[in-house]
This record gives C-alpha cells, structure tokens and sequence, in this order.
C-alpha cells in the first residue's frame, strides 16, 4: 500500500519528476521497472501465503503429536490396568503360570513402547520424565514377578498417567477449538491480503507504466519533432542535454551534433555553390564584355593600313591582343568551363585533357569515359563538383606523384557513379598528410561532401602509385536532376 501511494502521489504531484531527479534511470530500467514492482508484490504475497501455511502445518502437526500422545496415553493406562487385574489374580502364589508371564511380558512391552512415545513428544519436567521411567522399570517381568514391587510401580505410575491424560485432553480440546477457529480466519485473512496485494500489484503497474511511458513518450516526440525540423529543413541545432543519464539523452546529443555537423556540411555546400555561381558570373561578365571589347579592338586593328615600320608595329600589337584574347579565354575556362554546361561532363574532362596536359613534358594518360555517363540526371552542380575533383586529383598526380602515366575512368557501376584516377608514382598516405598547406585533399573532400559522394585513397593495380576513387549514389530511375 505504501509503495502504491508513493507511485500515485509520483504521477499526479506537482513535479512529478522530482523522486527520480535525483536518480535518473536507464531507458531499460524505465521500461521493466513496472514489472518488476509488480512481480515484488507478487513475491511478497506468495511469501505471506507460504508462511501461514508453514503456520497452519506446525499447527496440524501439533495436533497429531498430541493424538499420539493421547493414544499412547491410553494404551499406557490399558496395560497398566490390565497388569494390576493379573497381578490381583496371582495374590501370593509362590508359582507363576507360564501364560501369566507371557502375558505381562506383552503388557510390559506395550506399556514401555507407549511411554517411549510419550516422553519423545510431551516437553515433560525432568522429575515427571525420571518418575515415569522409574516406574515403568520396575514393572519389567524379566526383573522377577515382585507383586510388592509392581503395586509400588502401579500406585506411583497410575495418577501420573491420569493426569497427563487430563491435561492432553485439556489441550486437544483447546487446539481443535483453536484450529477450527484459525483456519476460518486464514481462509478469510489470507483472502482479504491476496485482493488488497494483487490490487495494488495492478495499481502499481499501472500507474509506473503511465508515468514512465508517458514520460519517454514525451522525449521520443521531443526528439522526433527535432529529427522533422532537420529533414524539412529547419537546422536549428535541439538543445543538448547537460548529462547523458539513459539511451534517450545519448540520441539527443548525437541528434543535436549532427544537426551541427550537417549545418557546417550545408554551409560548405553553399559556398562552394556561392563560389561557383561568382566564378561562372565573372565568366559571362568576360565573355559577353571584355572578349566582346577585345575582339572589336582586334577587328579596328586588323583595318589599319600601314607600310614599313608601322605595319610591323600593327602586326605585333595583333599578335599580342590575340594571345591576350586566348589568355582571358583560358581564364575563363578555369572560372567555369562553357563546355560543362554546352556538352557534358565527360566530353569537358576530354576537352580539358587534350588542351591542357596532352604535352610532350607531362606524362602520358589514359582516358575512359563510359558513353552511359552522359545520360545519367546529374545536377548542374554534381557535374561542376566531379569536374573540379577530377581536375584536382590529376593536377595532385602530375605535381605530386612523379608518375610516368596514370589513367581516368569514369563509369557506372550498378546504381553508383564511381570517378577513378590511377598512376605508378611514389604513392603515399593520405592519413599521414597534414591538413595545413594541403589544401587540395582537403578540397575534394569538401567537394564530395556536397554532393554526397565518398573518396578514397588507396594502392595502385600498378607496381606502385595510388589509387583515388570517388562514389557516387545515383539518384533513383526516374528522378530529375
């Protein structure tokens, strides 16, 4: 009853947390601490009804022990009595029938037999005990028919067998009165605390259920609403908790550190995407205005005419506006390829290899692009981050590995894009590469996490080298860029 209180004025008080503040349980421990009660409770009755059957027992077993002493009490008095009648008919005989003899001796054996039995079961005094002895001793026919000696015994054994009778009778009265009366009052006792006990058993479990589940109800939605706002785009990092106490606090604070890592990937994400969207502007701002300008200078230049000398000076000014016209191109390209967005990711990456490191200084290189990349729904800036990787991971090859060729594959595997860049250089670990000063490493990773993808740096299918590798996941068939 007490713990039933304590569990209602837990739920219904007016902070119904502040029993458990002080020790607050593991999310397992919540969950079985309303069976746990429960089966406690159950426990503690069944240990009441195993008691007062324990009691009941004693109590039956105390009754037989005096039926026993009762019947022996009587078979004591019967062979007493009957020793007295065939002592009576001796009288003074100097002679004893044979049959007599067996007789006593029979009488003998079960007078001693009873009394054994009772001196075994009755608390009897240590006199009374010496007495009955005694008295039985001498009433031994082995010891000699002595019809003096068995009157003496008989005189002394008699009331005592008399008064134990009265007082063992006193006491079954008694006892049948009072087991009578006990085991009514078991029945209706042991009823009555088996209804409270199981009553409060399901109050009990009840009521911890209700709280306890209320409670991490209320946490589970708490942290579900958090996990909502994240996925529709609200990154407001959930408010951590101060201490990690059970599994739920543990999903609060990854929750809340990956809604911060995620608003440091998203703010990657749009500087890059800023970044770009710059670069391909200042692109178009050289392209449509500068090269426009440059090319009308060009063609103002190229109608001047001249001879001597000042054909010379034309002819060098048009040399020069032309290499400066194929610089700011160059420039350009490297702000924002045009032909990315005109014909596809991989013709770009040919394009750029051809013009740029196809060259007698630089190593050779092998190029394969899979004619299903072309038709896979990229997004315009998933093509821009696999070009600048792809770019960045060859510049690192060329400068870095001392390689004397390496290959580019780009292809499908199932439903993964995979970018693969190959060499026989020296090789290396990129775990070993401090960040500071390597920025490129640090670059394509960034890049990738934009967009989604994992890279990788591993040995080479060459004797020696590296290997990079970039994974794609592509969005499902069907699925717009």
């Amino acid at each position: 009853m007490a713990l039933m209180v304590l569990c209602i004025y837990t739920v219904y008080s007016a902070r119904p947390c502040a029993i458990f503040r002080p020790m607050r349980l593991t999310l397992k421990h919540q969950i079985i601490l309303a069976p746990a009660a429960v089966l406690l409770l159950m426990a503690l009755l069944l240990a009441f009804l195993q008691y007062t059957y324990w009691d009941l027992s004693r109590k039956r077993q105390e009754a037989r022990n005096l039926g026993t002493v009762f019947v022996a009490l009587a078979e004591a008095e019967l062979a007493t009595q009957r020793m007295h009648s065939l002592l009576m008919q001796l009288g003074g005989e100097p002679l004893v029938d044979v049959r007599c003899f067996g007789e006593l001796n029979g009488l003998y054996e079960h007078l001693d037999g009873a009394t054994g039995r009772i001196l075994q079961i009755l608390p009897l005094p240590e006199q009374s005990r010496t007495l009955l002895r005694q008295a039985v001793a001498d009433l031994n026919p082995e010891l000699g028919i002595d019809v003096d000696r068995f009157n003496a015994a008989i005189v002394m054994l008699r009331p005592e067998l008399g008064s134990l009778s009265e007082l063992i009778q006193r006491q079954r009265e008694k006892l049948r009165g009072l087991h009578s009366q006990d085991v009514d009052e078991l029945v209706d006792h042991t009823a009555f605390v088996s209804i409270v006990v199981l009553g409060s058993a399901i109050v009990v479990g009840i009521f911890l259920s209700m709280y306890f589940g209320r409670r991490i109800l209320r946490r589970v939605k708490e942290l579900s609403d958090s996990a909502g706002r994240v996925a529709a785009g609200d990154l407001t990092p959930p408010p951590a908790p101060a201490q990690v106490h059970d599994e739920l606090d543990a999903l609060a604070l990854a929750i809340n550190h990956m809604t911060d890592r995620l608003l440091r990937v998203v703010g990657t994400e749009k500087l890059l995407e800023g970044a770009e969207e710059e670069r391909r502007r200042i692109a178009m701002d050289i392209h449509d205005q500068t090269l426009a300008d440059l090319a009308s200078v060009l063609r103002g230049i190229q109608e001047v005419r001249c001879e001597g000398e000042c054909k010379n000076g034309v002819a060098r000014i048009e040399e020069d506006l032309r290499r400066a016209i194929g610089n700011l191109r160059e420039v350009m390209d490297n702000l924002h390829p045009q032909t990315l967005d005109i014909l596809g990711l991989g013709p770009a990456l040919e394009s750029h290899l051809e013009r740029h490191l196809s060259k007698p200084d630089l190593p050779p290189y092998h190029l394969y692009i899979s004619p299903r990349v072309d038709t896979l729904p990229l997004s315009r800036a998933a093509r821009l981050a696999l070009y600048r990787i792809a770019l960045e991971a060859i510049h690192n090859v060329i400068k870095h590995a001392q390689a004397s060729r390496y290959e580019v594959n780009l292809d499908r595997r199932e439903n993964d894009l995979i970018l693969s860049i190959e060499d026989n250089g020296n090789g290396f670990d990129p775990r070993a590469v401090p960040t500071s000063g390597h920025r490129g490493l640090y670059n394509i990773r960034e890049r990738a996490k934009t967009i989604g993808a994992e890279v990788s740096w591993g040995a080479s299918r060459f004797t020696s080298g590296t290997r990079f590798e970039l994974t794609l996941p592509l969005p499902d068939a069907g699925q717009g860029a």
